[in-house]
This record gives structure tokens, C-alpha cells and sequence, in this order.
């Protein structure tokens, strides 16, 4: 996969998206024991300086900016490829994404709704795949309309480890209707 910067102008300045690396550790810490954070997807332990000096073909990390201020991550894998099987046996063709908010003051602002469309129009740029899975925890009903607005829909409820979540999948067919309208 590829890791040069992306970026993206929106109505409150430019986001851009460029490759974590080892020195955004602290940065993901502090973001991980934010509440907001917590609630979204748990208390989960990313181990974030062993999985930032590890950069396997099957997985994109990004830090999202706006005008260059940290605001949230992204990450894009083939969950096929994915060396801890997390999302169990899974056919190829499919990618799936992990996406925040970590900065507390850019809730609310559509930053994520532009940090999901680059995501997305990075995972669907290659012509082989074919869907895109999430699993927000079941808890977070915030997030699963957030995903619905993008046209992900609901395959299950399945535990992930300790977490209760609710998988979702958007087709390549479905996004490519949803990316001819504007959010």
C-alpha cells in the first residue's frame, strides 16, 4: 500500500493525511486515555511503539492534520493479510479501516466525515477491492450512524477479544453511489 501524504480541502482548511510514525507514540497515548476515546472503541492497549516500527505491506497508519495540527488517525488494513487474524478467516479483496477523532475540540466539525471519505477513496482506488469492513462497538450508536451515512450496512454482532461490535460492510457498488452525492 501506498504512504505519501494526502490531502484534501474542506470549508475549515486543509486535511491532510500522513504516514504515524514511532515519534506520534505519545501523541496516540494521550489519545487513547481521552473518555471520548475510551468510549469509542474501548480501553484496548495498541502497544503503539511496537506497531509503529512495524510496517507490513498489508497496513496504513495515518495521522490526520488540519493547517498541520494532529487532530485523529486512520487505519487502513487487508484484513486477509492482517498477521493476528483478527478479523478471523476473511476472504481477499476486502480492507478494513480504524478511524478517530483523538482532539476533543474537533468533534462535531466534519473532519471525520472528510477523514473517512480519503479512506475510503484510498481503499477503493484499487480496482481489486471489493468491500470495506468496520466494527464499531456495539455501545457506540453515534458511530454506526456515522458509517451509515457513507452507506456501510450491518452484517453481525461479534466479539472481538473483550469487545462487543457491530460489523458492517460497505460494497464498492454501494460507495460508488454514495461518493456521486455530497454529505
Amino acid at each position: 500500500m501506498l504512504r505519501q501524504q494526502v490531502t484534501t480541502m474542506s470549508e475549515s482548511g486543509i486535511i491532510a493525511l500522513r504516514p504515524a510514525t514511532l515519534a506520534d507514540a505519545a501523541l496516540l497515548r494521550h489519545w487513547d486515555a481521552q473518555p471520548h476515546i475510551i468510549a469509542s472503541h474501548g480501553g484496548d492497549d495498541w502497544g503503539w511503539e511496537v506497531e509503529l516500527a512495524h510496517t507490513p505491506t498489508w497496513r496504513e497508519q495515518w495521522i490526520a492534520e488540519l493547517e498541520g495540527h494532529p487532530i485523529g488517525f486512520v487505519q487502513i488494513i487487508d484484513p486477509a493479510e492482517e498477521d493476528s487474524h483478527y478479523w478471523g478467516d476473511v476472504p481477499d479483496h476486502l480492507r478494513a479501516i480504524d478511524i478517530w477523532i483523538g482532539e476533543v475540540t474537533a468533534l462535531g466539525k466534519g473532519y471525520g466525515t472528510i477523514m473517512m471519505q480519503i479512506a475510503l477513496s484510498r481503499c477503493f482506488a484499487n480496482p481489486d477491492v471489493t468491500a470495506v469492513l468496520i466494527d464499531p462497538l456495539t455501545s457506540n450508536t453515534r458511530a454506526h450512524r456515522f458509517y451509515q451515512r457513507f452507506g456501510f450496512k450491518f452484517l453481525e454482532h461479534r466479539r472481538f477479544g473483550d469487545d462487543d461490535c457491530s460489523v458492517y460492510r460497505l460494497d464498492r457498488t454501494t460507495w460508488s453511489q454514495f461518493n456521486a452525492k455530497a454529505f
